[in-house]
């Protein structure tokens, strides 16, 4: 093993260490663009990547470095240039029920239908359940983030926090191979974020499910990922590969935690600007 565990390098250092054997995502030399009015950017370059059976792989860069692009691209919603992206061995030529997005955005669920009706109306869609079937996993993924009992209510008698636990709930309940998650919380006050990130490691705990996470916070990367991803700015690139499995939210005030925020910093900036 590297001295230092904490930190892990590519080109030739060791990788982090999968939560399982299994590889369900494998994300290969992907060059992503995107078209403006006076020309074509590159959003990332020749990014490589696989994500395990139970990981929290966190993609962490900042804004404009094509994380949220690379998050979209594994949904299935943006074809790369070159490169490919595979899921359980089949390249991703799409959107799929096996891929579910949470995004940022608290208008995602329609604001006429109930918290209840939006969990399960996707169920009888794409997995074909009966409207009984439906109502039954949809209330138990909501008992699961703590709102079976808003079941009736409306989206906008919710707070966002509220609103971001259904989404979650939606999601869950489609059982995705792997759950991905766009700064969902980027919108909300610290505390609450604080307390989703606490709820998104609960239901981890409690569902084993495979997450895939894109934010811009050192710090939330640290708590919510097992694993992490440091991508350069624009257009990303891979600048490294980490372990974090040993941080929680009881880490914020550790010197080490602390450590490792000014040493990733440092990987993310000050390494691009001395090139």
């Amino acid at each position: 093993m590297v001295a230092n565990p904490t930190l892990l390098f590519p080109n030739g250092a060791e990788q982090a260490t999968p939560a399982t054997s299994e590889r369900l995502l494998a994300v290969e030399h992907v060059n992503l663009e995107y078209r403006t009015r006076e020309r074509i950017v590159r959003a990332t370059h020749d990014v490589s990547f696989d994500v395990y059976g139970g990981d929290r792989f966190v993609l962490l860069g900042p804004s404009g470095c094509g994380k949220s692009t690379l998050l979209k691209a594994v949904a299935g919603f943006i074809q790369p240039t070159s490169g490919s992206i595979s899921l359980e061995g089949v390249a991703v030529r799409g959107p799929g029920a096996d891929r579910i997005v949470v995004f940022q955005e608290f208008d995602q669920l329609p604001p006429w239908k109930t918290v209840l009706q939006n969990v399960a109306f996707p169920l009888r869609v794409a997995k074909k359940l009966s409207r009984a079937e439906a109502n039954e996993r949809a209330l138990h993924y909501l008992d699961k983030v703590g709102l079976a009992s808003f079941a009736n209510a409306y989206p906008h008698t919710l707070s966002g926090g509220m609103k971001q636990r259904v989404a979650i709930a939606r999601a869950l309940a489609m059982q995705p191979r792997v759950l991905l998650m766009d700064e969902p919380f980027a919108a909300l006050d610290a505390l609450t974020r604080r307390k989703m990130q606490e709820e998104l490691l609960r239901l981890w705990e409690e569902v084993n499910f495979t997450l895939l996470f894109v934010t811009h916070s050192i710090e939330e990367a640290l708590v919510v990922g097992n694993r992490i991803l440091l991508l350069s700015p624009h257009p990303g690139r891979v600048r490294a590969e980490l372990n974090s499995h040993q941080y929680s939210q009881d880490s914020f005030g550790c010197s080490d935690f602390q450590h490792s925020v000014a040493r990733i910093h440092h990987l993310l900036f000050e390494q691009t600007e001395a090139v």
